[in-house]
């Protein structure tokens, strides 16, 4: 059965110099008219803390416009600019809810800008897309064709650092549930290898930014000899930010090559909730961990189980995944993160670090399906020293099953998934 879901088909185009001019001047007045909502709310908030809503700001956006300094806003689609104020109040929904800090000022110098059109302020016609203000149609590159009959709802529109212009066609499509597969597979996120399969199998980290380090670090000494505010410094700035898009460009073409083949293969998946946040405080480590995009690859998985039908059951960070013995379900009291064989010391089990924690990844992960959520060991607390209960806290993975460390009720889990 086929499932309506909204998907965003991003192409490379070309503008002319007047369609460039115009999307100049737009993405500079989205950027206006949201630094200054921002700042109408952000005094408004700390001064006599009192919200703004978006219906106040859009009367406030049209009294701009009257304005003899900021009638230039008129002579862009108005469009962007609403838009503009509704992601604004987005921002501060979310912040309000704890769900997100305080929203920040666009910056000029940042290496993205965009503007959102809605179906009001762009033709669609015969493959044919022509925004608001532009007597010609966009000089789009069709890497791949739109689903037959389906027409954008939405069309972002951005400029990246290095000078590459992109569109964003967001439809409605129909995805049909892929056939279900037999197989369930646990996966353990790495660096020497991204991911580790419970299979036995590793795939390789491709250290996308290490094979273009020796290349961005000569752009960037370039750079730093360049005077600020010259012509020269602009274009070796756009010579760094190619080499990161290089780099971004070939990390997420692996990604979806690699999440689409485990989706389609594995009916479950099955992964730690990893704080890529807190690791990333490691200085030793912090530019692999960035490297690996863990996170990109979780969000992919998502999405993409969403789309056909699969099972993604994620457990808890605590979980002692590399540490537990598969075998006999004993706990290791100590595995430094260079042991990445280890013997455990009930059993005699020779173990592969990251091939036993995906396994045990994907036991605990059937076992918290099967069983439901509420598993949880009984600690002992070092105040009263009685057996206290870890509570979860809560967390945007709510509503999906978690499994907790404890050799108990580990070891029972594992026997239950076998």
């Amino acid at each position: 059965m086929a499932e309506q879901v909204k998907r965003a088909f991003k192409y490379r185009f070309y503008p002319t110099d007047e369609q460039a001019a115009e999307l100049s001047r737009t993405f500079g007045c989205v950027r206006l008219v949201y630094n200054k909502a921002l700042e109408e709310r952000t005094r408004a908030w700390y001064g006599e803390q009192r919200r703004i809503s978006y219906v106040q700001s859009s009367a406030a956006l049209t009294e701009w416009k009257k304005t003899e300094e900021l009638a230039f806003l008129t002579e862009v689609s108005p469009v962007p600019l609403q838009q503009a104020l509704r992601h604004l109040q987005t921002a501060f929904a979310h912040f309000f809810a704890k769900r997100a800090q305080y929203p920040r000022y666009k910056s000029r110098k940042k290496s993205r800008s965009s503007a959102e059109y809605t179906r009001s302020a762009f033709t669609w016609r015969e493959g044919r897309l022509t925004l608001a203000k532009m007597t010609k149609p966009l000089d789009i590159r069709w890497s791949r064709p739109l689903p037959e009959g389906v027409e954008p709802t939405t069309v972002t529109v951005s400029r990246h650092a290095a000078g590459r212009w992109f569109v964003s066609l967001l439809c409605e499509d129909s995805i049909a549930a892929a056939p279900a597969p037999q197989a369930a597979v646990g996966l353990d996120a790495g660096i020497t290898s991204l991911v580790t399969l419970s299979t036995g199998e590793k795939i390789a980290n491709p250290r996308h930014e290490r094979r273009d380090r020796a290349r961005l670090a000569r752009a960037q000494r370039e750079l730093a000899r360049k005077a600020k505010g010259s012509a020269n410094r602009a274009k070796v700035r756009r010579k760094v930010a190619k080499v990161h898009a290089r780099i971004a460009d070939r990390r997420r073409d692996f990604l979806h090559k690699l999440t689409s083949r485990i989706v389609h293969e594995n009916q479950v998946v099955v992964i730690e909730d990893l704080t890529v946040r807190n690791l990333l405080k490691n200085g030793t480590l912090a530019r692999a961990i960035s490297d690996a995009a863990w996170t990109d690859l979780r969000m992919m998985l998502e999405y993409k189980c969403a789309w056909y039908g699969r099972e993604l059951v994620v457990i808890d960070r605590f979980f002692p995944s590399s540490k537990l013995c598969g075998n006999c379900g004993t706990v290791a009291a100590k595995l430094p993160l260079n042991v990445r064989a280890w013997t455990c010391e009930h059993c005699g089990a020779v173990h592969d670090r990251d091939v036993n924690a995906a396994r045990n990844i994907l036991a605990a992960g059937l076992a918290a399906s099967a069983c439901g959520d509420g598993v949880r060991p009984q600690r002992e607390s070092s105040r009263t020293g009685r057996s206290s209960v870890k509570q979860e806290p809560q967390r945007a993975t709510a509503g999906i099953p978690h499994l907790y460390a404890g050799e108990e009720v580990n070891s029972r889990a594992i026997r239950l998934a076998r």
